[in-house]
């Protein structure tokens, strides 16, 4: 079992949601933390700049873009281990915008193959998607469940899952492939469906807009998703495997609405948004994780119930809602 203690990680897609807490929780474990952020003009590094100045001094902020192969080798040099997050992950955008996330997801993440393929990296946690299996042909999911394209990004990812998974089995890099069902909690994306329902609440609204409510969701709370990031990359079997990290119950977008309703202690209405809606044969009606592997291969198990994970994202959300555009569709 690999200690990450005292090892020099580098984060791609550290500045997100998940990422961010990723970095937290590394610095806390005593990993040496390199954290690629997506280089901007206004120097922003995201999320890692709510992390507390004491933490974030210990991590080595390094801006660039997983697109430009020179870019990640310079970010790779000196790396033990790799935890690729970045990518392209909002599906509405991915339906004008396919171009760019082959070119994100499927060559950003071949660059960042090949430069910890030079680098001989010791291990490479690749971060994969629930939204690869399409919906449910059967539950729960395992990692066997045949892989489907129904959207552009869906199929992105799917491209980067396989050259990840060419470079295990071509080049003998020490890859894991870890695939989070529906993460949410604090910092996520105001795209995503939690936030869109807490911040309309928390703005005041009294119609809330959302798009189909028949969808069932694996809902995984951050912290707990970030634990299994870390338990996939100590592990000394998960090189080669695909791995779900998933609570291994469903609810519907619906029931979900209701139940932070309920916790935020109002009554509004639910819309119907058809901009919201996917296309028809684009929308995965089903997801519900077979996480069986994860417990036998490194010993993962999720410890937050979706009300308590539910009541720490609506505190956050409720006490940084200027970040949020909740009047407008966050596509």
């Amino acid at each position: 079992m690999m200690d990450l203690k005292g090892k020099k990680v580098l984060v791609t897609g550290s500045e997100g949601f998940i990422g961010s807490h990723l970095v937290e929780r590394l610095v806390v474990l005593g990993a040496d933390v390199r954290a690629f952020v997506l280089y901007n003009s206004f120097n922003n590094w995201g999320w890692l700049e709510t992390l507390p100045k004491t933490e974030l001094a210990k991590v080595e902020v390094f801006t660039g873009n997983i697109c430009e192969a020179y870019n990640v080798r310079q970010a790779m040099d000196g790396i033990d281990v790799v935890f690729h997050l970045a990518a392209l992950i909002a599906i509405p955008y991915s339906y004008y915008s396919p171009e760019s996330y082959v070119s994100t997801n499927v060559m950003g993440t071949l660059n960042v193959l090949q430069a910890a393929r030079d680098q001989k990296v010791s291990k490479f946690v690749h971060t994969s998607t629930s939204e690869t299996y399409g919906t449910a042909i059967y539950v729960p999911i395992d990692e066997k469940h045949p892989l489907q394209g129904q959207s552009p990004y869906s199929a992105s990812k799917i491209g980067a899952d396989m050259i990840a998974e060419s470079f295990y089995r071509s080049f003998n890099l020490p890859v894991a492939t870890c695939r989070p069902f529906n993460t949410y909690g604090p910092r996520q994306s105001a795209r995503a469906v939690i936030p869109t329902i807490i911040s309309q609440i928390a703005a005041g609204a009294k119609k809330i807009k959302l798009g189909s409510l028949t969808p069932v969701r694996d809902l995984t709370y951050v912290k707990d998703t970030v634990e299994g990031f870390v338990n996939i990359a100590e592990s000394d079997r998960s090189s080669g495997e695909v791995i779900n990290l998933g609570v291994g119950s469903g609810v519907t977008v619906g029931e979900l609405a209701d139940k932070i309703i309920s916790l935020m202690g109002t009554k509004v209405e639910i819309i119907s948004d058809e901009q919201r809606v996917r296309p028809e044969k684009s929308e995965v009606m089903r997801l519900i994780s077979d996480n069986k592997k994860a417990l036998e291969y490194t010993g993962w198990r999720p410890k937050y119930s979706l009300e308590n994970g539910l009541k720490e994202t609506i505190d956050f959300i409720a006490k940084n809602l200027d970040r949020y555009k909740p009047d407008i569709y966050n596509v």
